[in-house]
């Protein structure tokens, strides 16, 4: 391949991100405005404990935190899948082949370009057709039957600090962005960048805004959502269990590896960035799995979270 033609590979590459990144701006700041009018969010303890009066509210800090492996346990995408499957969505080899997808992308440690775009192609070839208000309410059942109980309690303690200190807090994750926005609001938060499919008149069109919300693509949303918001990106904090959010992880003041994989891991302790491990002992060998299955960031996550057409 030529140099020219690499470098131009690139840039579309690039530029894909960052219309992922201002697309997943505007669909949070959509979400947020319609959560606000709607009720407020629920409170994250579950101790019975009076809550403490409500800080003043920090306009210009944030916290924001990466999903699979970091706020939850595997890959929420996954964990979709499976719930899909349950439902006759896509048949269970399918959700062993998006499975191994996964695996391979994780183990090879990189996440090839041109497999995650052969992933995307393949994806959204299912995805034309379904209509959004369907599988926000399949994912709200799904989250109930096999998410809810998958929250690190240290992360959603993590969350839960910003909150009290009134600061806004969002996840990042190239999950959908539907799933992500029910995963933040059962949690309390304000609200959930994520990927965004096109839809038209509520259908999926079976075309991505720009691309998977993945690597560059998180770092460009983030700055998209500070500079909606009034956001200092140097008073806010970004949580990740991977060296693929590196570049979300230095857009902001304050970077925290939770669960670091190995490549994050040596770039917090070369970066002197906090590092935050919640895995002990055997459920640390548990999630092990879930853990290599949790390329969020992989076209996969559109080919399971947006949803498979019933078979014929």
């Amino acid at each position: 391949m030529s140099l020219w033609r690499s470098r131009g590979k690139g840039q579309e590459r690039e530029r894909r991100a960052a219309l992922a990144g201002e697309a997943s701006a505007d669909a949070a700041v959509a979400m947020e405005s319609a959560l606000a009018t709607v009720e407020p969010p629920a409170p994250l303890r579950d101790t019975g404990e009076p809550a403490p009066p409500p800080a003043p509210p920090d306009l210009t800090a944030a916290a924001f935190f990466d999903v699979d492996n970091t706020m939850m346990m595997g890959a929420s995408i996954f964990h979709f899948a499976r719930g899909l499957a349950a439902r006759k969505y896509f048949t269970t080899s399918d959700l062993a082949g998006f499975a191994w997808q996964q695996v391979k992308f994780r183990v090879g440690g990189r996440e090839s370009h041109d497999g995650i775009q052969s992933h995307r192609e393949q994806a959204l070839s299912f995805v034309a057709g379904r209509s959004v208000e369907e599988m926000v309410a399949v994912g709200e059942e799904i989250y109930d039957e096999l998410m809810a109980d998958k929250i690190w309690a240290g992360t959603r303690a993590l969350a839960q600090m910003h909150l009290d200190a009134g600061q806004r807090v969002w996840l990042v994750t190239a999950t959908p962005v539907e799933l992500a926005a029910i995963i933040a609001r059962r949690l309390g938060l304000t609200g959930a960048l994520g990927t965004v499919a096109e839809s038209v008149d509520g259908v999926y069109t079976g075309r991505l805004v720009g691309d998977l919300l993945h690597g560059r693509a998180k770092a460009h949303a983030v700055r998209a959502l500070a500079a909606r918001e009034g956001l200092n990106l140097r008073r806010c904090t970004a949580y990740s269990d991977s060296q693929n959010d590196v570049p979300m992880l230095s857009v902001v003041g304050t970077a925290v590896a939770v669960n670091p994989d190995a490549g994050l891991r040596d770039a917090a302790r070369r970066r002197g960035w906090e590092i935050r491990d919640f895995r002990t002992g055997r459920k640390a060998a548990k999630i092990g799995v879930p853990s290599v299955l949790g390329a969020g960031a992989v076209a996969g996550a559109v080919a399971a979270g947006l949803a498979y057409r019933r078979r014929a």
